[in-house]
């Protein structure tokens, strides 16, 4: 288990469910919309690696850079965590990795990639983040897009059940959630936003992901494909096919897409949106 200042990040009892969700979706996206194999694939953070192993299953991927800022724990993770990518991911020819700022690298870029996944840190007052969540980054990012390509971000918890805390002695309901915000960011740049969420016990509930593209044919489709769109795609695009995934298919795809009541009424109610004057914390 990699746990980061008191924070379980990633253990090996369900890192597959938290990983396959975040990658997968996107990268069949764009292969639906777009006929093609994704090809290009940028990834901010990712320092245990999995994201980049998942990314790596597809044979049509030429190209992967993946930007983390902490060296030290993407070499520890590589070392003494091998089963979320280690050697096999970290030495892939196909992958550049990049120790740095995955903000300063995307705002002066000039290359454009066919899927873009943001696993980073959580939008948190004291965290290095909430930069990768406001309106301003999300309108470059847009334009870093080919043009059936496809956005995804880690989008923190997503479980919509609120619970009380004492201040100065009174009760009071903390604004934990970043997840309607940042929806609302995501659709006031590409037009609309598509959430799901997967539950990943070591993180106490359900989790968060947040897709938007710039294809013309839309992300709202994405909600309820056949099964065997999804499991076609699999086998088309995965190496291995059905048999590399432990969590995703297309019965879990429509799981995943299908939100909670509460959460639906959370969104339905969540109209601001995190800019970099006004953003908005976890915690």
């Amino acid at each position: 288990t990699l746990i980061t200042d008191g924070y379980t990040q990633s253990s090996l009892f369900d890192e597959f469910a938290y990983h396959e969700s975040l990658v997968h979706p996107p990268l069949l996206r764009f292969a639906a919309a777009s006929g093609q194999a994704p090809k290009s694939v940028f990834i901010g953070g990712g320092g245990e690696l999995a994201t980049a192993r998942e990314v790596l299953r597809y044979k049509g991927v030429q190209r992967l850079v993946m930007v983390d800022l902490d060296e030290k724990v993407v070499k520890l993770c590589q070392k003494l965590m091998p089963e979320w990518g280690g050697d096999e991911v970290a030495n892939n020819p196909r992958l550049k990795l990049i120790f740095g700022d995955a903000y300063k690298y995307l705002m002066e870029c000039k290359e454009t990639f066919d899927v873009i996944i943001m696993d980073i840190s959580d939008p948190v007052e004291a965290g290095p983040g909430i930069a990768l969540y406001t309106k301003e980054f999300y309108d470059h990012a847009a334009t870093l897009l080919s043009p059936h390509g496809v956005f995804v971000t880690q989008s923190g918890t997503a479980d919509a059940i609120p619970y009380k805390i004492m201040d100065k002695g009174h009760e009071k309901v903390p604004d934990c959630m970043a997840y309607g915000p940042i929806r609302n960011t995501l659709a006031a740049v590409f037009g609309e936003a598509l959430c799901y969420t997967t539950h990943i016990p070591s993180y106490g509930g359900d989790w968060g992901f947040i897709m938007a593209t710039r294809s013309p044919k839309g992300i709202s489709e994405w909600k309820t494909p056949s099964y065997e769109t999804i499991d076609n795609l699999i086998e088309q695009q995965i190496g291995g096919g059905a048999g590399a995934l432990r969590h995703y298919d297309g019965e879990a795809h429509q799981t995943m897409f299908a939100l909670t009541k509460g959460l639906r009424k959370y969104l339905a109610t969540e109209k601001r949106i995190m800019t970099k004057d006004d953003p908005i914390y976890m915690f």
